[in-house]
């Protein structure tokens, strides 16, 4: 059933992406471009959530939005619509008596009017300004009757509004960030790898010709899984792990305490900047789905200045 129910929803997305007018979403597009006030968008029911994730998707993204429930409008809200303002109206049947009531109120107001309909031939459609037709073949449902098709291509419709103005506006990382200080999203804008770093005496640091037994204690110690071999000007030579201990361990028993780690450690190993996004260290340190990188040296200009820890990074929210 479920399969089924899967590909029924790809046909009836299909007919949306096969019969809608792409012409009439650019020229909404150009036309959002030029207004100067808030898009403000309006629904009822379902329509009326789907209407409310658009705005605020259009205002994570730099876009000035608004989601004002109808009654809303109608006692009291209304008053903060200018002639600035473009107002959307979201509803499959173009029917909903709520929305049609709004219109007269919003043309008086001087704002335009959008409807978002799946019925080009609606009250709605022919009192607005403007119409954008969302072609519905059929909803999920057995009775066609439950806001399941028409709800998702409502929801298209804003998402490509929202990243078409977006790329419009040449809308970046940084401004992204900016909308987003706190949660998950915010720190993997904004936090960097210096932010959560181990350094100075922090740092499991070793010489080349360290015997491993001197520095057991360490590479306990220090926390961090490894030790990093380092040179003179602490230059990275390269770093010894937990899985090589195990490994040599197993492979050459208990003399290989007694070797150098120039002789034990990883030469080549993979690296992270002080400056570097944390998000973007983490997906370096993941580039290889068999083996992930629990642990990484930092380096600045070649010379170690930190250790960052996988184990770090999931505590600070972004794993």
């Amino acid at each position: 059933m479920i399969k089924k129910l899967l590909e029924e929803c790809q046909a009836h997305l299909q007919f949306f992406f096969d019969k809608v007018d792409s012409s009439q979403v650019e020229n909404l597009v150009d036309l959002c471009k030029q207004c100067r006030g808030f898009l403000i968008f309006a629904g009822v029911g379902k329509s009326g959530i789907i209407a409310e994730k658009i705005a605020m998707t259009l205002v994570s993204t730099g876009t000035k939005a608004l989601y004002l429930p109808p009654m809303n409008f109608l006692h009291g809200d209304i008053g903060i619509i200018s002639s600035d303002d473009i107002v959307f109206l979201v509803s499959k049947s173009g029917e909903t008596e709520e929305l049609l009531n709004l219109v007269p109120f919003i043309q008086k107001r001087q704002a335009k009017t959008v409807a978002l309909v799946s019925n080009p031939q609606s009250r709605l459609a022919k009192n607005s300004d403007v119409s954008i037709h969302l072609p519905v073949q059929k909803e999920m449902c057995s009775f066609d009757l439950v806001p399941t098709t028409s709800t998702q291509i409502q929801l298209i419709l804003g998402d490509i509004l929202a990243i078409a103005l977006m790329k419009s506006r040449d809308f970046n990382m940084g401004d992204y960030a900016l909308n987003h200080p706190a949660g998950s999203i915010g720190k993997k804008m904004t936090l960097k790898v210096e932010d959560i770093m181990l350094q100075k005496e922090d740092l499991p640091l070793c010489r080349p010709h360290d015997k491993l037994v001197d520095k057991l204690v360490d590479l306990s110690n220090k926390k961090c899984g490894a030790l990093l071999v380092v040179g003179e000007d602490k230059e990275l030579l390269g770093i010894f792990t937990d899985g090589d201990l195990r490994r040599s361990l197993q492979l050459h028993g208990a003399r290989t305490l007694e070797e150098p780690l120039e002789r034990l450690m990883t030469s080549s190993a993979i690296s992270v900047s002080s400056g570097m996004l944390v998000w973007d260290a983490m997906k370096s340190m993941q580039q290889d789905p068999k083996k992930w990188v629990m642990v990484t040296p930092v380096l600045d200009q070649g010379k170690v200045v930190g250790i960052l820890r996988m184990h770090d990074i999931i505590q600070a929210g972004i794993g």
